[in-house]
């Protein structure tokens, strides 16, 4: 099983030997001048020579100094792959796998084949984790993420709050209307016996409307009846 830092220190390795080859024949091109890579392209039957001068040279220049450093590998990777595919297609497919046969310099195909599918593998995700896709953009591509994270988890949390306190429930408008209750005949004030008549009068006011009207009634129960067109007999 493969250990994660080797991994990573070995990713930056390949990376250095073959971003330091794409330089140097991207610097190779810029040196010699656009124009005269042009004419070497279109004797070699490049199609638009002109244009893929200009995009070989800084592609393999800017690209290899991209992939040292790891700074968008997935789109460097690409764009290295596509330079070293057209030159196979159009310059090294015919003249073999060799680059030296003997003594001969047959110009093949296995130095662009190596390039080409090493940038890919950059392109692919092989750069390890010491690039500054990590270090810089994979940082602040993160941030987000962690808020999110903070915000939906401080969402839960008041939720749960919310659910944990009790819940009042409202007061129905019949009990906002209804008055406070009357006092009881223990709080009923007391009387002295001279006035016993009016102040119990008062009491069965408040209390009972009824019992005012026994009152009532034992009332004239006790006092005679007077009858003013009544004679003495006997006068």
């Amino acid at each position: 099983m493969r250990s994660r830092p080797l991994y990573d220190v070995i990713a930056v390795l390949a990376r250095l030997g073959v971003g330091i080859v794409f330089m140097a024949h991207g610097w190779q091109k810029i040196e010699a001048g656009i124009n005269e890579t042009s004419r070497t392209f279109d004797g070699l039957g490049v199609p638009l020579p002109t244009a893929a001068a200009v995009y070989s040279a800084f592609v393999e220049l800017l690209g290899g100094a991209a992939l040292i450093v790891g700074l968008g590998l997935p789109v460097t990777g690409v764009l290295l792959f596509l330079d070293m595919a057209g030159a196979f297609a159009f310059v090294h497919a015919d003249q073999g796998l060799f680059m030296v046969d003997g003594n001969r310099v047959r110009n093949g195909y296995e130095l662009v084949v190596a390039l080409g599918m090493a940038s890919l593998l950059f392109a692919a995700g092989a750069g390890g984790r010491l690039t500054l896709d990590q270090w810089v953009i994979g940082k602040r591509l993160r941030r987000p993420d962690d808020e999110d994270e903070e915000d939906a988890a401080s969402f839960v949390a008041s939720l749960r709050q919310a659910e944990t306190k009790p819940v009042k429930k409202p007061r129905s408008p019949r009990q906002l209307k209804s008055p406070a209750p009357a006092p009881g005949p223990a709080e009923a004030p007391e009387t002295s016996g001279k006035d016993t008549g009016v102040a119990e009068g008062s009491a069965d006011d408040v209390l009972v409307a009824g019992r005012r009207k026994s009152q009532r009634r034992r009332a004239s129960t006790t006092q005679p009846i007077k009858r003013g067109d009544d004679k003495d007999p006997s006068a």
